[in-house]
């Protein structure tokens, strides 16, 4: 099997990771399941629960809500297929280490310096994704179709959402929309 990059992106509820995981279960050889949400809050440690319980049980998983080329690249072993869930987690992960935690306080980041950290993120997910003979599946938020945020981070989430999303999909073998539950094929085009 030569090794490839599938993104699956969506918005929220749309099964995009069931859809991944869906995905990966079909292919041969061990699984390395990159997790990058943490346990902020009671409400989150309940959605990582949910998503332990549909995973494989034979798949391993490491946590990593930064730097994930490198967390891959220390804990690849054996692995195949790396399972990456999810890339928006990842970016809200970066904003917030840079802006802080509260989501009511008045915030106002420089963009420039976020852009570039996001970039250089993005840019050593995709060198990792090159260098690894494994393929991969990356989970990622659909986020530029809804309302225009109110706010400059949630603006600034969107805006670094589509920049990350834009440079998967160009390095992507295969892109899948997420509707309803519904996979619908981007790239290559049907």
């Amino acid at each position: 099997m030569s090794s490839e990059c599938i993104l699956v992106i969506g918005g929220a509820r749309s099964g995009k990771s069931r859809y991944a995981e869906e995905l990966a279960c079909r292919r041969p050889g061990p699984v390395l399941y990159v997790a990058t949400a943490t346990a902020s809050d009671d409400e989150m440690a309940r959605r990582i629960r949910e998503h332990r319980a549909y995973r494989s049980s034979e798949w391993r998983t490491i946590e990593a809500p930064t730097a994930v080329a490198n967390a891959i690249e220390g804990a690849l072993g054996d692995s195949r297929l790396i399972l990456l869930d999810c890339l928006g987690v990842l970016v809200n992960n970066l904003i917030i280490a840079v802006a802080g935690t509260d989501p009511d306080a008045p915030a106002h980041v420089e963009e420039e310096p976020m852009e570039a950290q996001i970039r250089a993120e993005v840019d050593s997910l995709i060198s990792c994704v090159n260098r690894t003979d494994a393929s991969f599946i990356i989970v990622s938020n659909e986020v530029g179709a809804g309302l225009v945020p109110p706010y400059q981070l949630g603006r600034l989430f969107r805006d670094l959402m589509g920049f990350a999303n834009q440079a998967l999909a160009q390095h992507a073998d295969q892109v899948y929309y997420m509707v309803a539950g519904l996979p619908l094929r981007l790239k290559p085009a049907p």
